[in-house]
């Protein structure tokens, strides 16, 4: 059997992904709102092939998250976001991203900040559509991540949809990428039964034969507090939790395995699996969800692969 390659080969141990995809189902406070769910315009609605995105900064390398609806792409951002304002960057949304006219992307633009440190903060990214955010340090850029609706990646009503122009735009911009392909414990998402989450093994393999070979690609095993492979908190049983995501998503390692006939001696993976929790919803009287951060060795963790990648 081959061995497995993880971040840290001498730990069975690394990060993990926890998430609410209720936070999906929220509706956004009205200040957040526009003339619909995305502010996209009438045409960019009736056609995603319309949806406009511009990426001006083609030299900083580019974390795209990539999964299907309510996979915890959001709530991972905000959490990402936290933590690195914590640590000294600067988190800035690129309003240049998207057009003028989409008042709901420019709102959230210019709430950025309070949006982000929000205790509501579940509440009030329930419809972030399309976000790309910079990432810098002392004012250098890192990093730009970019948020996307994920029916345009991947949608369970429709899984034989092809990807829509703007996604191709993404894949054929030139920055360097790391693809973070976000992924689930059977439990946590019920829109994803067996034969959705083989159509999303499919869609990823469709991902893989049209990105660079250049390109990183990373699994985000999300919502790690719904199986039983935590010990503590950073102390997960990859082994265990690898496997179990082999079983749930088919084969959809298959296309990243390293096939060069030296280096797959020691390293059988071109991917990366790492396990993430952004932390806990829990309801007050009101009936409202308040977000409470999880522990800061999730998004450490995860920031020190992405890190790594971006820089060499």
């Amino acid at each position: 059997m081959a061995k497995l390659h993880f971040e840290n080969p001498q730990e069975e141990v690394h990060s993990t992904i926890i998430e609410e995809n209720v936070a999906d189902e929220l509706v956004s406070p009205t200040e957040y709102q526009s003339d619909n769910e995305y502010g996209l315009s009438q045409e960019e609605l009736n056609d995603a092939n319309k949806i406009k995105v511009t990426i001006e900064d083609e030299k900083t390398p580019l974390v795209v998250l990539f999964g299907p609806p309510a996979c915890g792409k959001t709530m991972t951002l905000v959490r990402l976001t936290r933590y690195l304002k914590s640590k000294g960057f600067s988190v800035q949304p690129v309003s240049s991203f998207r057009p003028k006219y989409d008042k709901h992307f420019n709102e959230i633009c210019k709430n950025f900040d309070r949006m982000i440190d929000s205790e509501d903060a579940a509440q009030s990214t329930s419809k972030i559509s399309f976000l790309l955010v910079q990432v810098l340090l002392r004012g250098k850029p890192i990093c730009q991540i970019l948020e996307g609706p994920g029916e345009y990646y991947f949608n369970p009503k429709e899984p034989n949809a092809p990807f829509p122009k703007y996604v191709h735009a993404v894949i054929g911009s030139n920055n360097r990428k790391i693809w973070a392909i976000m992924l689930e414990p059977d439990r946590t998402n019920k829109r994803m039964g067996v034969e959705e989450r083989k159509a999303f093994v499919n869609k990823v393999h469709q991902l893989k034969t049209n990105i660079s070979p250049k390109d990183k690609v990373m699994f985000i095993f999300n919502k790690i507090d719904e199986t039983p492979f935590v010990n503590s908190p950073g102390s997960i049983n990859y082994s265990s939790a690898f496997q179990q995501t082999a079983n749930l998503y088919p084969n959809i390692f298959v296309p990243f395995k390293n096939v060069h006939p030296i280096t797959k001696l020691w390293r059988s993976n071109n991917f990366g699996f790492i396990a993430f929790q952004s932390g806990f919803f829990s309801e007050a009287s009101d009936g409202t969800l308040t977000f409470q951060e999880g522990h800061e060795v999730y998004p450490k963790k995860l920031w020190e692969y992405i890190y790594k990648r971006i820089r060499g």
